[in-house]
């Protein structure tokens, strides 16, 4: 297998356009690869500058889950935190995680900070929003967001070779005039799923208009971890 490690968007484009694989830290598709053959041509964003940022509001697909830090908002900071063994964050990529893998820990925190994407295509750089990216799986060079006043993120103890732990994700957006938003995402199984609602006088009252979305559709033990990161998320707005 020939790598190619890119150095600009264009040589990037390139290499798509040959039919080059993408890889991340390659820790999803090795024994696939091992098992089944090795492409003859992959590439890795690991040199490209656009694909390694990591700040308030970005962070590149190339970055190491490891590197991320109290430089992001708490929910992807705790999101990338829970993904695998110290090892393996060590080599897994954000894009890895949320376009390669089929749990996609950070996608729920991803969901909550209303990110938008970038991608890359053999025909330039575009943004997508996260569906797009989870249905199509394009080379993500990048996620963007506003940061949020508060977030929280919770995965819940997962049994070896048993169904996906619960994973609870959540964060209040500042309103600018208006009352603040909130959002959260569960995933439950496979599935995740996200709601948004403005934030209610009180906590009780969130959490109701919270369950009249696609929220609602949850089991009543997923709201059992909701409920209480809901209620103190909005107890300590503004210290993200």
């Amino acid at each position: 297998m020939l790598l190619r490690l890119p150095t600009s968007v264009t040589e990037a484009r390139e290499c798509l356009a040959e039919g080059a694989v993408p890889i991340g830290g390659a820790t999803l598709v090795w024994a696939t690869w091992q098992r089944d053959g090795f492409p003859e041509l992959a590439f890795s964003l690991r040199e490209l500058p656009e694909a390694n940022v990591l700040g308030r509001e970005t962070v590149g697909g190339a970055v190491l889950l490891h590197r991320i830090d109290a430089t992001v908002p708490d929910v992807l900071r705790l999101a990338a935190g829970t993904v695998g063994t110290g090892a393996v964050r060590r080599t897994a990529t954000v894009g890895g995680n949320i376009v390669g893998s089929t749990l996609r820990c950070l996608l729920p925190a991803a969901l909550v900070l209303d990110a938008r994407a970038t991608v890359l295509e053999p025909d330039g750089v575009r943004e997508a929003d996260l569906a797009e990216v989870v249905a199509k799986r394009p080379v993500l060079l990048s996620l963007r967001w506003r940061p949020p006043t508060a977030s929280a993120y919770r995965k819940l103890p997962g049994e070896a070779g048993g169904a996906p732990p619960l994973v609870v994700a959540s964060a209040v957006h500042a309103g600018h005039g208006t009352p603040d938003r909130l959002r959260v995402a569960v995933r439950d199984g496979y599935d995740v799923l996200c709601g948004t609602t403005l934030c209610e006088p009180d906590a009780e009252a969130t959490l109701g208009a919270l369950r009249g979305t696609a929220l609602g559709e949850l089991p009543a033990a997923a709201w059992d971890f909701v409920r209480p990161q809901v209620t103190g998320l909005l107890g300590r707005r503004g210290t993200d």
